[in-house]
């Protein structure tokens, strides 16, 4: 791959470009379901290409291939070209790149158990078994189960010198129960939803879920949720748990400080941005304890936005976005980095796959943990704690929302008390950060995976990480999305 790679960086510089950078990705994966017993899914592929990005007469231009003959690199290498000097007429300035320095590395992601050398026959019978272990409950009506691998390799060369070949190996996994009574359907994930949960690992991933452990008590809670009172409607105490909370940092915070976003050269799927230039180092996004980062770099966790270089060869950056409520970075790029008055790129361009052109995309947007024991967090005299997301809702500035999720808890005094089924809460997301006054600590941190995370035309699905531990949030809109 680093043949090919520089080879089409070469072809690219001969036509008298400004600046060229080429990546060279392989990739492998397997996906594999079960849906009441049986295989929904099993299911592997293979891909191969390069993309290649130049700037000519100050535009971009970007092409792709999967024929990785010297004429198919030709190819792309021209239409790349062709397509950045057709943008003179409607350019309203040249792009202008911040400085990067020459790399030279090769880095493969922490991956103890290779996930290609377990048997398929092996995943199946894993899944299957908890397929098992979810119907045994009488009245789970649909069990699913899932598991994912995936491997990429990527050579980035440019015409700075840098030449980085990074391999990431990724491992996702997870299960639900759903118990369909009396025209009503509630549903109970795990380790999340949408999947479950997904890290920078091999198969040892697998192995730390325990997932069929977790099986009887999963199911025992859809069929519960059927009997659980419904949400109350009214304002109280929210207490989140870690896996939710992520989805709200990943909406609420991640998509807003994107700054292509902010400064409308992006609005696909996920709108633009509330967060206008004029707000950095001014708005109070937050609590004072509320403190958010922006990290791609390997000792933050095995998360879905973990790598050691961009894909614009900028180094993994650690990026404060909140500190102490007080909002103070996004994520840029070579191209934006001097609108906000930084002198580098934090390193937050990717794009999924060969064939389709970088963009700045969320890395692991985490909120950090806090001083709080778990029971400070739940000391409050009456709330509400919800687990596990089941809906979400945001305008396209990333202002208003409501969340739902798969169960709640009613607080007395500290302590747990009745289930309740289709909760609710809704807010604006400066009010809900601000609001926020316990965070639990390192011990109960978590650094989650999404691995559907879209943007772009035509769509890029990439994986992003969000660490976050249980948090409380003080007077907090809640309901029922029951409709009772």
């Amino acid at each position: 791959m680093k043949q090919i790679a520089a080879k089409a960086l070469e072809l690219a510089m001969r036509r008298g470009v400004t600046y060229a950078d080429v990546r060279a990705v392989e990739s492998r994966d397997r996906a594999i379901t079960t849906k009441n017993g049986v295989p929904g899914q099993i299911g592997s592929g293979e891909s191969a290409g390069v993309g290649i990005r130049v700037l000519a007469d100050g535009c971009w231009g970007f092409a792709s291939t999967c024929d990785l003959t010297n004429a198919g690199l030709e190819a792309a290498a021209t239409l790349a070209v062709a397509i950045a000097r057709s943008g003179v007429a409607a350019k309203k300035h040249d792009v202008a790149l911040a400085p990067e320095d020459k790399f030279e590395a090769t880095w493969v992601s922490p991956c103890a158990i290779d996930p290609f050398e377990i048997p398929v026959e092996q995943n199946l019978a894993l899944l299957v078994a908890i397929d098992e272990e979810l119907r045994r409950e009488k009245g789970v009506t649909l069990a699913e189960t899932s598991l994912m691998h995936e491997r990429t390799r990527q050579v980035f060369a440019s015409s700075i010198g840098s030449m980085i070949d990074q391999t990431r190996t990724t491992t996702g996994a997870g299960f639900a129960a759903h118990s369909f009574k009396n025209d009503d359907i509630q549903k109970r994930s795990f380790p999340n939803s949408f999947g479950g949960q997904y890290q920078l690992k091999g198969y040892e991933l697998i192995h730390e879920l325990d997932l069929l452990k977790h099986a009887p008590r999963i199911a025992s809670e859809a069929v519960a949720l059927h009997s659980a009172d419904t949400c109350p409607e009214g304002t109280f105490d929210l207490i989140l748990d870690s896996s939710h909370l992520g989805l709200q940092i990943h909406e609420s915070i991640g998509h807003p400080i994107e700054l292509d976003r902010v400064l409308g050269s992006e609005a696909n799927y996920a709108g633009m941005s509330f967060l206008t230039l004029d707000q950095l180092n001014h708005l109070r996004y937050g609590s004072d304890i509320v403190n958010v980062v922006c990290d791609a770099r390997p000792e933050h966790g095995p998360g879905l936005g973990t790598f050691l270089y961009d894909d614009e060869g900028v180094p993994a950056h650690g990026t404060d976005i909140i500190r102490n409520g007080l909002f103070t970075g996004y994520m840029t790029s070579r191209e934006t980095a001097a609108t906000v008055g930084d002198a580098r790129s934090n390193g937050t361009m990717r794009a999924a796959g060969w064939s389709r052109l970088p963009l700045i995309r969320m890395t692991n947007v985490s909120l950090l943990p806090g001083q709080q024991t778990l029971e400070e967090v739940f000391d409050v005299d009456h709330g509400i704690y919800m687990e596990t997301n089941k809906s979400w809702s945001i305008d396209d500035k990333r202002y208003n929302f409501q969340f739902g999720c798969e169960v709640a808890w009613e607080i007395r005094n500290g302590k747990r008390t009745r289930m309740l089924k289709n909760p609710l809460y809704s807010g604006i997301s400066t009010e809900f950060w601000n609001a926020c006054d316990a965070i639990a600590g390192r011990e109960w941190w978590t650094l989650w995976g999404v691995p559907n995370c879209g943007k772009g035309q035509p769509e890029q699905v990439m994986g992003t990480g969000h660490g976050a531990s249980p948090s409380r949030f003080r007077g907090i809109k809640i309901g029922s999305g029951s409709g009772e």
